[in-house]
């Protein structure tokens, strides 16, 4: 691998024995994400790799170091990377859209009142930000199909905190204008403002991981009674636009 391949971005670097790391942003923006998630979808089709794991702002391309040449892997995915300027990529339209309840009572969102004196609104206007946000799904990982989503406006532009704060499963929390949907309890420096009945993770069913890279998210205020019992889809609606 030449100095080429890692000085600039996009940029190819090795990763262990078996992997690759295609970068397109050393911090988050909105550039890089449509990057790698573009990128990632057309590298699937190379052959030889074992894996493909888009992450917010990169790809991990992983192989068999002991059935395929590693050098040829780097071939093919550079080539790949020249095929067209991935970070020059407009944004395109949402292929699926979920509609998922949630509730942003007392006990659902404890640090609601937090995030709106952090973010100069009241708690109305926050909920009333959540619901008019169109998220998208920027990457899944943390845990098995647990999202990250945004962006929010500017004015959710808020640190995590330092000290971990316990979650439960649902649990939907902000910082950084993003959102994570929390598969399971876990602890967080995010802050949660609501929590919904829906699982992004799903080991017993058909399709596992329902959330995809690119998925539009809209959320709907519902009583936290309303949520009580349901399945573990929690009341989601997938809307498939393309």
């Amino acid at each position: 691998m030449t100095a080429a391949d890692t000085d600039a971005l996009p940029a190819l670097l090795p990763l262990g024995l078996d992997g690759i790391l295609v970068r397109f942003g050393t911090t988050f923006s909105a550039a890089a994400n449509r990057a790698a998630q573009a990128f990632a979808a057309e590298a699937g089709a190379l052959e030889g790799l074992s894996e493909v794991v888009p992450a917010p702002a990169s790809v991990l391309l992983r192989y068999d170091p002991l059935a395929v040449e590693g050098a040829r892997i780097l071939e093919d995915a550079r080539a790949l990377l020249a095929a067209r300027d991935w970070l020059a990529l407009a944004e395109a339209p949402p292929a699926r859209r979920w509609h998922l309840p949630v509730s942003v009572e007392a006990a659902d969102a404890p640090d609601l009142p937090e995030i709106a004196a952090e973010s100069g609104q009241s708690e109305d206007q926050v909920i009333a930000a959540l619901q008019a946000a169109r998220p998208r799904v920027l990457a899944i990982g943390f845990a098995p199909g647990q999202p990250y989503l945004g962006l929010l406006p500017p004015a959710f532009d808020l640190p995590r905190r330092a000290e971990l704060r316990r979650v439960p499963a649902g649990a939907l929390t902000l910082a950084i204008r993003q959102l994570v949907l929390f598969a399971n309890a876990s602890p967080t420096g995010w802050m949660q403002c609501g929590r919904c009945a829906f699982r992004p993770f799903q080991p017993e069913a058909p399709e596992p991981m329902p959330l995809r890279a690119g998925d539009e998210i809209r959320f709907h205020i519902a009583p936290a009674a309303e949520l009580a019992g349901l399945d573990p889809m929690g009341g989601a609606r997938l809307e498939v636009l393309q």
